[in-house]
């Protein structure tokens, strides 16, 4: 199945039950430091126990935890009024101007 990032932050929103939604922009942004914490833990691990190699068990759990992340970069857009893909926009032109002055 293919999602279309408004799709997906239509379906997230939907399931994104906090306190004060839709006015507080600390609870997703506290949920999105936590699960980028966890994707680093599990990069971490995959260093010191796996020698570097990423399983294919490794790679579902990383899987999971990255959607956690993008779970909260959508709840943190809609605080922020933004759609995904408006900002995905914008960071491409940042990127591309960036890589242009190069």
């Amino acid at each position: 199945m293919k999602l279309s990032f408004e799709e997906y932050q239509k379906q997230a929103s939907v399931t994104a039950l906090y306190p004060n939604r839709l006015k507080n922009l600390e609870y997703p942004t506290l949920g999105l430091a936590g699960e980028a914490g966890e994707v680093a833990n599990i990069v971490k691990k995959i260093q010191r126990d796996f020698s570097g190699e990423i399983t294919p068990e490794i790679r579902q759990k990383l899987k999971d935890e990255l959607g956690d992340v993008l779970w909260y970069i959508s709840a943190c857009a809609d605080e922020l009024g933004l759609t995904l893909e408006e900002i995905a926009e914008f960071n491409v032109e940042k990127l591309v101007e960036r890589h242009n002055r190069k």
